[in-house]
Order: structure tokens, then C-alpha cells, then sequence
């Protein structure tokens, strides 16, 4: 063996891709599974397509034997290093056989091939392959697979389709991240699907024994999933089998491996007993994202890490648009919008902030972020409107067929668009190569019947980005009349230039609906009146606007009142309660108009006006708001609470859902006035998670000293459920006690931080539930996380980095806090051994 070449730079840059100079186009393994030695035989069939070397990635390996074509390698062919496996002048074709020992017991980063509670399974996304056999583990390298996985385990399973006991063969060819293997003792509940071409399909949900009831949710969400795939996009199933595997211990919420998705078991199981209407919401979500996967990232993937947000952004629009299928476009609209501006808005705004496409990175698993996703499908979304539905439809038919098979690229995905449509999208582009969120700022004018609106677009600097070129931004938007009535229904202007205008003849001012549908993930600045915003509230007909327009009242109200001490007019609460009674209105909708915006939200807003937020002066603002709109609903809240029940079984459904989630929003109301009595008799009366814990967050909020031990004594034995009962008590503690309380929590003895479902309740119970508790000015819930931090790196660097992002605000604060967190980064960043993952996290912070 030659002697090892040095490490490549940690870092990786997207001008720097170039091909493989040796492809692989056919994998065969071979497993016989044991914790501590599992022993995995691979054959790779490789054929040359440039000049160079091999090099293959591989960690964590104990390498047995290596051979081309039969014969044994001599040394001086090959070379290792801690990641990598070189060979040294390879023929054209050959047949590359390598045996490797694994541990998967001891496997504690849950990346590779790793056991959770006896079982064996795989997580290969991003670059997890690398640790079960050595392989060109890269998104551009696609092969088909044959496994067999020996042993006496009852269930053994891989991607595509079964040939014998123990071994599949998948005729697709795949990158090594789609790889998937999961063996051990489950049970299937079963179905089938006959898909648009004829195929028969046989669909298996595989879980623990105990754990067959809690499928039938997920199951029905596939076949509606696979249906609404064939009927909107064409797209039918491939194989003759469809595999789900809820594991326990998993970082990511589910992967969408060819044949056999495996997913967290959060995202599974259910019943109305355990689960609430979001977590139902999820799960329909979630398996309809994975299912969509199957055309959206399998047949068609991405040619390197850069690309991610090319399956990943296409994939969460499409399951948007199934949602708003099955739940109704509004609501679901809001609540993505509302995802968007908590989780993405605020990583564009701070030192994590990256281009929906970046151009490098450390470590790619840093890079799994709500820009990539969420906003990734805004862009979609942004398309479909500028092109059309029928553009759009056109481009995606286009798509499949001319990748169909491909390791694909922004620039590939862009051109099928323009080929079918006419249209330039050069401009479009830089959505995903400039970071940060734009803002536009509109003004109006009416002078002598004729109005205007004036547009100007600031895209703001970023880190490593400055001086910025203008967006491509749709705004769609409507005219009303003063009273209320529609006068123009909604256009599209397309807003390419650093200002733009609009003029309209018109016999009176309108009043203007913008950004309707939010058709542009930007920032609106538009110092509108206040008669105008209550003529939007009462009658826009888009309702995302007609939603926006009260969540800007209520934000300006809480704004002066945290700058101000201003308090709460009547014109404002009796808007609320006016939406809050109107039975016309759909419950659900009626629910999302009567929340606050967050404490974070309100944090980012004053930051951005200027202001240095003070994280317990906004806690309890907003909670002197609740108690002014529950005082204004005083003597109708238990009659709207009471319309809002019900009969019959529990049904997961939207219609029923939005009244459920109406009657809890009431119920906090309630709580407000009455200090918890209401949410007693509620919790005591639950027939269903939705509404027991609706009603245990505001007894915990009213102070109840016992309900925590009821809800235990009653749920100890669910470990999902209890992943409920550790978030919300930190999450509803009163900010001083939070950290305490969370400190104590983790010494519970079904504390398991090593469980990443466990660990992330507890610490985002903390850090986004009870941002008052975290930013606790001793600066105590800075030292908790970080000690957590520091603890956990040591097995699971996944999860402790994505956890890290908590601090990514850090300089928002005053001072003093600004201090607190700084030393908490430092003391993480100059930890000796510090993962690469975390390590990058935490210099990007410190950087900013």
C-alpha cells in the first residue's frame, strides 16, 4: 500500500466540480449484520470516463481485502487515508471487490449503518454511505443495486424490489445517499395500489410490535399521495412494492430512499389518543414530500450538493400544493408563510444567511436549511406565476422527460422552463445565487383621478455578498373600493428594476391589496392607513392578505406598545373580536387571525426598525395584548367555544381541525380571564390529544402545580407523546424558571439526549418556545444549551449544529446579552475535538 496522500481542503466550492475520472455503474453488496462486526462485501463494476485516479470515500472502515477482477491488489496500487480510498493506475473496466468490518452498535452519530433499540437501519443522506463501504459516495455517481442481507432476522429489507428472502435488486439507477437498509423485528400493515399504468403496487408501513394500530393515517396519506402525483403531475410509481419504516432514532423527520422510505417515527404513528391535528398535518405532509421524492430527486436527482435545493425546494412545493388540496389553499398558505418568516427570514437576517444555491461549504449537512427548503419552493412558486399554470406544467413535462435519469442542475431545470415557454430567465437565476430576503417599499399617490404606486426594491448585503443586482420579484395584486368591493382583480406586476411604477385612472383613491398570496418571499414596506388595513381585514377577497392585514395591525400595536407603553385602542380590538365571531369565516382561518405574532417575529421587526430588542418587555406585551382581546371576548367565549365542538369520532381532517384549533386559541383566551378553571374542566373532558393538550399548555401557563404529573403519570408509557410533555413544560414556564426547570428536566430518567426527537424537545422547548427563558439575563440559557452542545457533538454532530442555530441571533440583543452568548460561542469554538459540523456553525456565527 502506497503511503497516504494529504486530506483535501475541508472546504468544498461549486466552481471547483469537476466529473469522476472512474464512474460506477452497477453495486452489489452483501451484509451479514452483527453489532459490533458487521462484515459488508461490495462489487463494483467501474468504467473509465477521464484520466486520474480512483478515489473513493470511506470512514469508520476496517478495510479486509481489496481485488480487481478476482486478483488481490498489491500494495503499491492503493493508498488510504481516514476518508479516502485511492487506486492507483485502474484499467478502463474492471470489477472492484472490497470486504469491510463495521461497528453499527456503537454508530452513535445515527449516519451509516447504525441499530436503534435492536434494529438495524441506514441513513446515507448526505454522505452517510461512505461509512458502510468504501464507494464514490457523490450524487453524480448513479448505479443500479443487488443486496442480500444474510442472517435470521424476520424482516430484511433494501430499495426496490424483493427477489428472494433477504435480497433485492433495484433496476433504477441511484446515488449512493438513496441507498437504504433496514433489518430487525417489525410488523407491516399492508395495502395496495393499482397505479394509471396498470402496475400493482404493494404498499407496507413496517414497525415495532405494539406500534401496527398507530399506521393507518400514514398509510391513507400514501395512497392519496400517489394519486394526486399521477393526477396533477403525471408522475406513476415505478416498482412493484413501496416500504415505510418508522425508526426511532433518526435525525432527519424521513428520506425518501428508492422503494423503501425510512422515517422518524413522529412522522407515523398516530392515533387521535396520541397525536394532535398538527402532528396528523405532518404526517400527511411529510409522506406525500417523501413519496413525491420518487420522480422530484430519485429519477431525477441532483449532480452535486450545490444543487440541493433542486430536488429539495421542488419537492416541499409539491407538497404545498397537495396540502392546500387536501386543507385548503388559505390556511395552508398562511401556515407556510408563517413557517417561512420564522425559520428562513431569520436565517437570511443573520450570520447563517446563504443562497438558495451557496457556493461552498464545509460540511453539507450544515447545509439542510429552511433556505434550501422552504425558500427553494418559494421559487417555485415564484416561477409558476410568472409562466403560468400552463407554463408551468409544460416546463415540469419537459423536465421529467429530458432528465428523466439524470444527475441534474439549476441551469438544467431553468432551461426546460425557457424551451417551453419563451421566457428569459436570466434574471429569475439570481434568485438562487443572491442571498437574503428584498424588500420592497410601495408608496401611493391620488391626484386628479389618477392613481399611482411607486415601487423600490432593496436587496439587503449578506455575508460575503454586497452591492447586489436587482430581483426578478411577481407581486400580484388587487384594488378595492372603499367600501370593500373588488375593482381590480388580481394582476401580476413583475418588478425586474430597482423601482417601477403603476398608474390607474380612477374616480376615487382604491385601496391597495399587494403581495397577494404572498407571491414573493420579500419583505413589504408600506406605511399604509390604518382605515385602509381595516378595509382589507373586513373584505379582501385574497385571503392571505385579508390575514395580513390583521397580523400588521396587531404587530404595530405590539410594536408601540414595547417602544411606547402605548396600550391597546378600541378600533384594533374590536376588529379582533369582529373576526373572532364571524361564523361566516372558516374556523381555521378565524384561529390564525386571533394569534400574536411570535416573540421572535417581534424580535426580528424591532431589530429591523432600529430598536434593540428586550426580550422580557415583549413577553409581556403580548401577554397584555391576549389579555385585552380575551376581555373584549369576555362574555362571548364560551358560546364560541362551545360552536366550535366536534360530535362524533375524532375525524384528522381540515374541517374539523380548524374548529379544534379555533376552540384551543379560545381556550387560552379563557385562561387568561379565569387563571385555568376552564382548561381544567377541558383537560379532564379531552377525548383527544389535540384537546387534552391544548388544554395542559394553558394550565401550565395559569401555574396548575399538577397537571405535569397527571399528564406523566398517564402518558409515561408513549414515548412520542412524552416528547409532548418534556416541550411543553419548558415551553410555558414562566421565563424566570425556564432554564431551571429544563436543567431538571434532563435528569428525568426518560431523558435520553441521544434520542434526537427527546433531545430537541427539551432544548426547543427552551430556545424557540420560551425565548424570554432562553435570553435570561444571567445568561443562564446560553450556558445550558452550549453545555448541551458541547455534550452532545461528541456522538451526534448533526443534531447539535441544527440545535446551534439558537444563537444565530445573537447580535440583535443588548449588550450585555451580546456578551453572554459571544463567550458561550467562543468557549464552544476553542473545545478541543469540536465536530466539523458544529465548528463550522459556530465560526460562521462569531464571524458575522
Amino acid at each position: 500500500m502506497r503511503d497516504a496522500t494529504p486530506e483535501q481542503n475541508q472546504t468544498v466550492y461549486l466552481k471547483d466540480y469537476t466529473p469522476v475520472p472512474v464512474t460506477v455503474s452497477h453495486v452489489a453488496l452483501s451484509f451479514r449484520l452483527d453489532p459490533q462486526a458487521t462484515r459488508v462485501s461490495a462489487r463494483l463494476t467501474c468504467k473509465r470516463k477521464g484520466s486520474g485516479d480512483m478515489v473513493l470515500d470511506g470512514e469508520m472502515l476496517k478495510l479486509l481485502s481489496i481485488a480487481i477482477d478476482g486478483v488481490p491488489l498489491a500494495a503499491d496500487r492503493y493508498s488510504r487515508t481516514d476518508t479516502t480510498l485511492t487506486l492507483y493506475d485502474a484499467p478502463d473496466s474492471f470489477v472492484l471487490e472490497t470486504e469491510v468490518e463495521i461497528a453499527p452498535e456503537d454508530n452513535k452519530a445515527l449516519s451509516g449503518l447504525y441499530m436503534s433499540k435492536g434494529m438495524y437501519c441506514t441513513q446515507c443522506e448526505a454522505e452517510g454511505f461512505r461509512r458502510i463501504t468504501y464507494m464514490l459516495d457523490r450524487p453524480d455517481v448513479m448505479a443500479t443495486y443487488d443486496v442480500e442481507i444474510g442472517g435470521d432476522l424476520p424482516v430484511r429489507l433494501s430499495n426496490g424490489n424483493e427477489t428472494g428472502p433477504g435480497t433485492w435488486h433495484d433496476p433504477w439507477p441511484k446515488p449512493t445517499y438513496l441507498f437504504a437498509l433496514v433489518a430487525g423485528d417489525l410488523l407491516a400493515t399492508s395495502d395496495r395500489f393499482t397505479t394509471s399504468e396498470g402496475r400493482d403496487v404493494t404498499l407496507n408501513v413496517w414497525v415495532r410490535p405494539g406500534d401496527e394500530g398507530l399506521t393507518a393515517f400514514a398509510m391513507d396519506s400514501l395512497k392519496r399521495s400517489m394519486t394526486w402525483d399521477e393526477e396533477v403531475y403525471g408522475r406513476p410509481y415505478d416498482l412493484s412494492v413501496f416500504n415505510i419504516v418508522a425508526v426511532d432514532d433518526f435525525n432527519m423527520g424521513a428520506m425518501e430512499n428508492k422503494g423503501l422510505n425510512i422515517f422518524n417515527s413522529k412522522y407515523v404513528l398516530a392515533s387521535p389518543a396520541t397525536a394532535t391535528d398538527a402532528d396528523f398535518a405532518n404526517i400527511e405532509s411529510i409522506v406525500a414530500h417523501e413519496y413525491f421524492h420518487n420522480w422530484t430527486g430519485n429519477r431525477i436527482t441532483c449532480r452535486d450538493w450545490f444543487q440541493l435545493c433542486l430536488k429539495e425546494g421542488l419537492t416541499v412545493f409539491r407538497d404545498q400544493q397537495f396540502s392546500q388540496d387536501e386543507r385548503g389553499f388559505a390556511t395552508q398558505r398562511i401556515g407556510d408563510v408563517l413557517n417561512l418568516r420564522a425559520r428562513q427570514f431569520r436565517e437570511d437576517a443573520g450570520p447563517l444567511a446563504h443562497p438558495v444555491r451557496p457556493e461552498s461549504f464545509v460540511e453539507i449537512n450544515n447545509f439542510y436549511t429552511a433556505t434550501i427548503y422552504e425558500k427553494g419552493a418559494e421559487l417555485i412558486g415564484m416561477l409558476r406565476t410568472l409562466v403560468g399554470p400552463k407554463g408551468y406544467d409544460a416546463g415540469c413535462a419537459l423536465y421529467f422527460e429530458r432528465h428523466d435519469g439524470d444527475a441534474a442542475t439549476i441551469e438544467d431545470w431553468l432551461a426546460c422552463f425557457e424551451t417551453a415557454t419563451g421566457r428569459d430567465l436570466s434574471q429569475f437565476k439570481l434568485w438562487y445565487a443572491q442571498a437574503g430576503t428584498p424588500r420592497v417599499q410601495v408608496s401611493e399617490t391620488f391626484k386628479d383621478g389618477i392613481y399611482r404606486i411607486d415601487l423600490k426594491q432593496i436587496v439587503p448585503d449578506t455575508p460575503g455578498q454586497t452591492d447586489k443586482c436587482p430581483m426578478h420579484i411577481p407581486l400580484a395584486f388587487g384594488l378595492l373600493s372603499q367600501d370593500g368591493t373588488e375593482t381590480q382583480a388580481t394582476q401580476v406586476h413583475e418588478l425586474t428594476t430597482e423601482t417601477g411604477s403603476m398608474t390607474f385612472e380612477m374616480s376615487a383613491k382604491p385601496v391597495l391589496s399587494i403581495l397577494r398570496g404572498f407571491s414573493a418571499p420579500v419583505i413589504l414596506e408600506f406605511e399604509q392607513t390604518e382605515s385602509d388595513r381595516l378595509t382589507l381585514l373586513a373584505h379582501d377577497s385574497d385571503p392571505f392578505n385579508r390575514w395580513e392585514a390583521g397580523r400588521v395591525l396587531a404587530k404595530d400595536r405590539l410594536m408601540r406598545a414595547v417602544t411606547k407603553d402605548a396600550g391597546f385602542d378600541d378600533a384594533w380590538l374590536n376588529a379582533v373580536a369582529a373576526l373572532a365571531t364571524d361564523e361566516l369565516a372558516d374556523p381555521a382561518f378565524r384561529a390564525l387571525a386571533l394569534a400574536l405574532p411570535s416573540e421572535d417575529d417581534l424580535a426580528q421587526s424591532l431589530y429591523g426598525a432600529g430598536v434593540v430588542p428586550d426580550p422580557d418587555r415583549i413577553y409581556a406585551v403580548r401577554r397584555a395584548a391576549q389579555l385585552a382581546i380575551a376581555a373584549r371576548l369576555r362574555d362571548a367565549l364560551p358560546g364560541l367555544r362551545d360552536a366550535m365542538a366536534t360530535p362524533g369520532n375524532y375525524d384528522p381532517k381540515a374541517e374539523d381541525a380548524g374548529k379544534r384549533a379555533l376552540a384551543g386559541r379560545l381556550l387560552g383566551l379563557q385562561t387568561m380571564l379565569d387563571g385555568g378553571v376552564a382548561a381544567r374542566t377541558a383537560y379532564d373532558a379531552a377525548d383527544n390529544m389535540t384537546d387534552r393538550m391544548a388544554a395542559f399548555a394553558n394550565l401550565l401557563e395559569a401555574g396548575d402545580t399538577t397537571v405535569a404529573k397527571q399528564f406523566e403519570n398517564d402518558w409515561q408509557h408513549d414515548r412520542l407523546v412524552m416528547d409532548k410533555w418534556f416541550m411543553a413544560q419548558v415551553a410555558h414556564a414562566a421565563p424566570r424558571d425556564a432554564v431551571t426547570l429544563a436543567d431538571t428536566l434532563t435528569r428525568h430518567p426518560d431523558f435520553d439526549a441521544s434520542n434526537p426527537n427527546r433531545f430537541r424537545s427539551l432544548m426547543a422547548g427552551l430556545t424557540a418556545g420560551n425565548p424570554a427563558g432562553f435570553h435570561n439575563p444571567d445568561g443562564s440559557g446560553y450556558k445550558f444549551l452550549a453545555d448541551w452542545l458541547l455534550y452532545l457533538d461528541k456522538s451526534n454532530p448533526q443534531t447539535t449544529a441544527r440545535m446551534s442555530t439558537a444563537f444565530d441571533g445573537w447580535k440583535r440583543y443588548d449588550a450585555d446579552r451580546q456578551d453572554l452568548m459571544r463567550a458561550q460561542l467562543q468557549r464552544i469554538s476553542g473545545t478541543e475535538g469540536l465536530s466539523r459540523d458544529l465548528s463550522e456553525m459556530v465560526t460562521r456565527m462569531l464571524k458575522s
